[in-house]
């Protein structure tokens, strides 16, 4: 995912895990589990990698990445509220230099985006005013600082 859309404009993809029993026919994979991690890679936005508390529980740490909690999530035809966690590269800036709206994790040219604002000392890039909303109602929830 680092070296995916590491250019202003690139279109994103996004990626939903889950970690449990799966059964597999003739290289196809079926089951529950299967079906959670579809559902979970629809939920995404554009850039973004979510995964379950499972597959939370069952993963190492890695190193640069964060895990933030996103709340439990109702799924369709799943009987019980998900837990659902965002995997978050640290740092504010891609592997080509250029910054991350802190949102929807877009590589963003700053002489392209909509603009800035600057948060505990952190200037922010944004690709659309959608983002810079969101981030200026709740900017916790995108820096992981909870001042």
């Amino acid at each position: 995912m680092q070296d995916v859309g590491a250019q202003h404009g690139f279109p994103l993809v996004r990626v939903g895990m889950h970690t449990g029993p799966a059964v597999e026919r003739e290289g196809d994979w079926f089951g529950a589990t299967v079906n959670l991690a579809a559902r979970i890679s629809a939920a995404a936005a554009g850039g973004e990698v979510l995964t379950t508390a499972a597959t939370r529980a069952a993963s190492e740490e890695v190193k640069g990445v964060e895990l933030r909690e996103r709340g439990r999530w109702a799924f369709r035809n799943v009987t019980e509220p998900v837990q659902v966690y965002a995997a978050v590269r640290q740092g504010t800036h891609s592997l080509s230099g250029l910054p991350v709206d802190p949102v929807c994790r877009m590589v963003v040219d700053p002489w392209h985006g909509v603009g800035r604002l600057t948060h505990q000392g952190v200037e922010y890039c944004f690709c659309s005013l959608g983002c810079a909303g969101a981030f200026a109602q709740h900017p916790s929830r995108y820096t992981g600082n909870d001042r």
